[in-house]
C-alpha cells in the first residue's frame, strides 16, 4: 500500500506551549485520490495542512510525500517538494495590489521562471477553467464578489498543474448555492489534473461533492477514515454526532455560563 501513497503521516504531534494539537496522528492520501478531513473547530486540521506543506515544524513524527522524509530536509530539497503542490487558502489570501491575472499566474512567474506574456495566457486559460472570462483578468480582488474571488483562489491554485492540491476549508463564508458551485468546480479541477487532494472542512456538503475517501480528526488524531459514502454508517459514535450536528453526544463543547 505504502507505494501508492502520495502523503504518508506516522505518529505526528505539534503542541503549542502546554496546548497539545496533534497526538501521534496518522494519515494516508493515496495517489489520485480526494481525501476530506472533517473536524470541529480547534481540533488541529489547520495545523495538520500547514505541517505537511512546512509552514509549520511539528514536534515529532514522519511526513513523507512521494516516498520522501521532507520534515528533515534542507531549504533546497523543500523547496523542490514545494513545486508539486497547489493550495486553496480558506480566506483566498489573494494579492490586493496585483490584478486576477497576476494573482493567479504568481507561482508561474515567481516559482517557476514563466514569462509575463506566457504566464498570462496561461492564467486566462486557468480562469476559463473556473468559469470567469477574460474580462475578469484585469480587475482587482476588491472588485470581485467572495464567489468570484474564491474562483481565482481556485485558478491559482491550479495554474502550475500541481500534483497535490490542498484545500482549507473551501467554502467558508460563501452562501449554499456558490458553496455548491465551487465545490463542483474544485471536484471537476482536481478530476481535470488528475491530481492528489486533500482538504479540511466542516462542511459536510463538501465532504460529499469533492471526497473520494474521508477521515475525522478528534483530539488531536484520526479516529475514522474511510470511503466518503461510509460516513453517514461510519459505526463511530464521534462521527455521527459531527456528521449530524447533534449537541449530544461524546463531543462536548465548552461553552462558560453567562
Amino acid at each position: 500500500m505504502s507505494g501508492d501513497l502520495k502523503i504518508k503521516v506516522r505518529g505526528l504531534c505539534k503542541s503549542f506551549g502546554r496546548k497539545v494539537v496533534l497526538k501521534d496522528l496518522d494519515l494516508d492520501v493515496p495517489k489520485g485520490q480526494s481525501l476530506v478531513v472533517i473536524g470541529g473547530s480547534g481540533t488541529g486540521k489547520s495545523v495538520l495542512i500547514k505541517c505537511i506543506i512546512g509552514l509549520i515544524k511539528p514536534d515529532n513524527g514522519s511526513i513523507e510525500i512521494d516516498g520522501q522524509e521532507v520534515t528533515r530536509m534542507s531549504s533546497a530539497e523543500r523547496e523542490e517538494i514545494m513545486h508539486k503542490f497547489g493550495m486553496l487558502f480558506q480566506g483566498g489570501a489573494l494579492f490586493d495590489s496585483l490584478p486576477v491575472w497576476e494573482n493567479v499566474a504568481f507561482g508561474l512567474i515567481a516559482g517557476q521562471g514563466f514569462n509575463r506574456a506566457e504566464a498570462k495566457e496561461i492564467a486566462l486559460r486557468k480562469l476559463g477553467a473556473v468559469g470567469l472570462g477574460p474580462e475578469v483578468a484585469e480587475l482587482y480582488p476588491s472588485e470581485l464578489s467572495g464567489g468570484m474571488q474564491k474562483r481565482v483562489s481556485l485558478a491559482r491554485a491550479i495554474a502550475t498543474e500541481p500534483e497535490i492540491i490542498f484545500f482549507d476549508e473551501p467554502t467558508t463564508g460563501l452562501d449554499p448555492i456558490m458553496s455548491q458551485v465551487i465545490n463542483e468546480l474544485i471536484k471537476k479541477c482536481v478530476d481535470d489534473l488528475g491530481a492528489t487532494a486533500l482538504s479540511i472542512t466542516h462542511d459536510m456538503q463538501s465532504l460529499r461533492v469533492i471526497g473520494d475517501d474521508a477521515a475525522m480528526i478528534y483530539d488531536g488524531r484520526i479516529i475514522w477514515h474511510g470511503p466518503a459514502q461510509d460516513i453517514d454508517r461510519s459505526g463511530n459514535a464521534h462521527v455521527d454526532q459531527f456528521v449530524q450536528g447533534r449537541a449530544e453526544g461524546p463531543i462536548k463543547m465548552p461553552v462558560r455560563p453567562l
